[in-house]
């Protein structure tokens, strides 16, 4: 039996079909956008950086990672990137792929914006299965809260710097 891999590649138009034909639950659309509404504002914006999940080299997932314009409103720290409309694909979903795909974000991010020394995200307080997963990632709730169209959000930090344990 082969152990599934998990992945972050940059958007390519390739995986653009798998991406339209992406599903998630009428609750989880109420936290995040849908891939095709990310890609084109994507389109729009150069500072925000559509990035795929891939399972055994199939899109799975997805997020984007937004530069300073992004970031502007949580945080003054001019190196940070914000991840937004972070999404597994219903059809991928219960396999750990969200937990992995965290995982994997440090370096990535280290590797593609060695510049970049936090990565913030904002979370809904009602949103606990996404804060669960974000936590186990390295992520950190410093107690700052913003408003958000669904009610309040947790902003959450991952430091790239510190040393991991």
């Amino acid at each position: 039996m082969s152990k599934e891999t998990v992945s972050l590649e940059f958007y390519i138009p390739e995986f653009k079909k798998a991406l339209l034909n992406y599903d998630l639950l009428e609750e989880q659309r109420r936290f995040t956008a849908l891939p095709e509404d990310a890609l084109a504002k994507c389109k729009e914006d150069p500072e925000r950086h559509p990035v795929v999940i891939l399972y055994d080299n199939q899109p799975a997932g997805f997020f984007v990672l937004h530069g300073r314009s992004g970031v502007k409103d949580y945080s003054d720290n001019q190196n940070a990137m914000l991840l937004r409309a972070y999404s597994i694909n219903l059809s991928f979903q219960g396999k750990g792929i969200a937990s992995k795909s965290i995982l994997l974000l440090k370096n990535f991010v280290k590797e593609h914006f060695p510049q970049v020394d936090e990565i913030i995200l904002t979370v809904n307080h009602s949103n606990i299965l996404a804060q669960n997963v974000y936590k186990k990632g390295g992520f950190v709730d410093q107690g700052r809260r913003a408003m958000g169209r669904e009610g309040e959000m947790y902003i959450y930090h991952l430091f790239l710097n510190e040393v991991q344990d």
